[in-house]
């Protein structure tokens, strides 16, 4: 039987082209490297979108909590060359930005006179957030995850316990914090050139033209490319343009997966997601299910509303487990400490390798601005590079050898391979208890509070449950639509 192609332009994805070469970069430390690096070697241009942003931030910090390289630095050096710099940034709520010390909107006074277009994006429905993390340079190389470049995002794949490079600016430390951004070189990355200038211009009216000729080669020296060419498609959540491939693409998958399906997410919170993995659940020759996520959310907004709604999430799932392939973890350190799950990575059987900004709930797929990198495989060798990562991805958390995790998974499976390395004195993939509700909680995850499905319910949280069942059942007639017969018979 022919496979359906998942990345299905103007449905599934916004577009779908071809990346010459693309790599996956594994926690800030790598990220903030490679970038510092792309940043000295920019000739022409910088785009850079973002949820939040401190021009503070330091690209290679040091292990006495001081470093080089501070982004802002960066774009302002590479301005004075001449590059055309230009950063928007999500205009942080108010309250918000008092936790971040008023960054980014105190950002804007460190690149006054520089030459670096700065700018705040607040062109979107009360209450939302644009939310999509993009870096562009020379409309030749790309970079797209779930990183923001802040001053508490910095940390390593070991995931310390403590680390003196993990520090904000005032030499207090800072948490753990995993992070994945995909990086990539070629048509993906004009294409997501394109997705920043139709932001800049609904921001502030003007729109730059591209650039006639992108320079073919501006990739780092210091990292070896994972995929050779391969077809991207990138996906969107953008309410201003209806656009919903974000999440109608997580469900093809999940719907079409034959062996496995990893969720690794800060947010596993969505009811059209939850539905679609616990029928997958309910199929006798169904995918295993393998999900990582935070133990506790750091601040008390998302504890109360996202946490909540998430424990009702797993707790669905494992409901539906009637053959024993569900599990939920949270990483630890080695001493115990939770390391914050800031990433978005889906890795569906060997075909679907994604990474971006959109978290697994209701905001996500309908009322925030999301931008996601989805590489669809065509041949052995970018399958086989697909389950490598995911093997490097999981064996991180468990300080194992990836080729060690991979042989376990490819003869027991995700679940029994983390199960069988998990055995220190204290686990590092700690299956995640969610434990007791109240009352309160019952009617936060039942209402969604704080986790709007689109700008229609945003503030009328009791039209929430009846906006979700028309949702699901608008993407229930889509999937069915697009599936041939005999996938959905099952053979």
């Amino acid at each position: 039987m022919t496979e359906q192609l998942w990345l299905q332009p103007g449905r599934t994805c916004f577009g779908v082209c071809r990346a010459d070469r693309a790599a996956m970069l594994i926690d800030s430390q790598r990220y903030f490297a490679v970038v510092g690096e792309a940043l000295k070697h920019a000739s022409r241009s910088i785009w850079l979108l973002g949820w939040t942003f401190d021009p503070r931030t330091l690209t290679r910090p040091g292990e006495d909590g001081e470093g080089r390289d501070a982004m802002g630095d960066l774009l302002k050096a590479a301005a004075a060359r001449g590059v055309d710099v230009r950063v928007l940034i999500w205009k942080t709520a108010l309250p918000l930005a008092a936790t971040q010390g008023f960054y980014p909107q105190r950002a804007a006074g460190e690149f006054k006179g520089s030459g670096v277009k700065f700018k705040l994006d607040g062109v979107l429905p009360l209450g939302a957030c644009h939310h999509q993390k993009v870096l562009v340079v020379d409309e030749a190389l790309g970079f797209c995850g779930g990183g923001d470049f802040s001053v508490e995002r910095w940390d390593t794949p070991d995931h310390p316990d403590k680390d003196p490079r993990r520090c904000l600016p005032t030499g207090r430390p800072h948490a753990p914090r995993h992070e994945v951004m995909m990086m990539l070189e070629g048509a993906p990355a004009r294409a997501l050139a394109d997705l920043c200038r139709d932001r800049w211009r609904r921001a502030t009216g003007e729109s730059p033209l591209p650039l006639a000729a992108p320079y073919e080669d501006c990739w780092p020296a210091s990292v070896q490319a994972e995929f050779g060419a391969v077809t991207v498609g990138v996906a969107r959540t953008d309410p201003a343009h209806e656009a919903r491939e974000a999440e109608a693409l997580h469900l093809l998958a999940i719907a079409q997966a034959r062996r496995s399906i990893y969720l690794e997410n800060q947010y596993v919170a969505g009811p059209t997601i939850a539905d679609a993995l616990s029928k997958r659940l309910g199929e006798p020759d169904g995918p295993e299910v393998v999900v990582v996520t935070t133990r506790h959310s750091p601040s008390w907004f998302d504890r109360a509303t996202m946490d909540r709604t998430r424990d009702g999430f797993v707790d669905r799932l494992r409901a539906s487990d009637r053959y024993g392939r569900f599990a939920a973890y949270c990483p630890l350190t080695p001493g115990g400490k939770t390391v914050i799950v800031h990433s978005k990575v889906s890795v569906i059987d060997d075909r679907l390798l994604r990474a971006g900004s959109a978290n697994l709930n209701n905001r996500s797929a309908g009322f925030d601005t999301e931008c996601d990198l989805a590489i669809e495989t065509e041949d052995d060798a970018a399958r086989a590079a697909v389950i490598a990562f995911r093997d490097r991805l999981l064996a991180h958390y468990l300080a194992a050898e990836p080729e060690t995790f991979g042989a376990l998974a490819r003869e027991r499976g995700l679940k029994a391979a983390i199960e069988a390395l998990d055995i220190g004195p204290s686990r590092r993939l700690q299956p995640l208890n969610t434990g007791r509700t109240t009352p309160f909680e019952v009617v936060v995850s039942a209402l969604s509070l704080g986790d709007p499905v689109s700008p229609a319910d945003a503030w009328k949280p009791w039209l929430r449950r009846g906006a979700m069942r028309a949702q699901r059942d608008r993407l229930a007639a889509a999937l069915l639509a697009s599936t041939p017969n005999s996938m959905i018979s099952g053979r």
